[in-house]
């Protein structure tokens, strides 16, 4: 797995059913630690508030579920709430809706839908990113020609993630694995064969939001 699309920002969404109020939340979590601590925080916000129903979709390959009906029955809160997720193809995300109860029983159906209704606002709000795993490419440069050597790599389309200045001037570049040889005929190019960028790492980074 080389891709994987996630959230773009973080966001809210409010739906209202029978004086019943469910406000999701939705973040980008790295791991179920911060998940958790997300449902934490929000029972502390909102103390009012009689559930705090949560799903969470974790990995590139999304491997990592897991829904909580926080007190609801079962199968109103959480796993339509999972269901959203999972429909709309994101990962490293936590959803916790918060409910205000109105007095009206809902129903089975209508926890369904009110739980799943803040989820899928909450995604529209979000917008969505997709990450890519490229491989990171070190390039030393003097400080003569680092400007230069620097437009031409943006100008070609190069992403350059960093740039430090010591006693040369160090890009860090990246590129995906299919990528990596035009990177490298891209910098022959600009340095008349003079330097040479060198795999250091790998590193997940995000395209633009959409």
């Amino acid at each position: 797995m080389t891709s994987y699309v996630t959230v773009a920002r973080p966001a809210t969404a409010e739906v209202e059913d029978r004086g019943s109020r469910f406000l999701c939340t939705l973040r980008r979590v790295d791991d179920e630690d911060q998940a958790r601590a997300l449902v934490a925080g929000l029972r502390r916000a909102h103390p009012d508030a009689r559930h705090h129903c949560s799903a969470l979709v974790l990995g590139p390959d999304g491997a990592l579920q897991r829904s909580s009906d926080d007190g609801e029955p079962a199968g109103t809160a959480g796993a339509p709430m999972l269901d959203v997720l999972r429909g709309a193809g994101v990962s490293d995300v936590a959803a916790v809706v918060s409910r205000w109860f109105g007095g009206t029983l809902l129903g089975a159906g209508g926890l369904v839908r009110a739980y799943g209704d803040a989820v899928r606002g909450a995604l529209v709000e979000a917008g969505t990113v997709r990450r890519s795993l490229l491989t990171e490419l070190a390039l030393e440069l003097d400080h003569a020609d680092a400007g230069r050597v620097e437009g031409e790599l943006r100008a070609r389309g190069v992403t350059v993630l960093d740039v430090a200045h010591d006693a040369r001037v160090r890009l860090l570049l990246a590129a995906a694995s299919e990528e990596v040889d035009r990177v490298v005929d891209v910098v022959a190019a600009a340095t008349a064969g003079r330097s040479r960028p060198v795999p250091v790492g790998e590193r997940w980074v995000d395209g633009p939001p959409r």
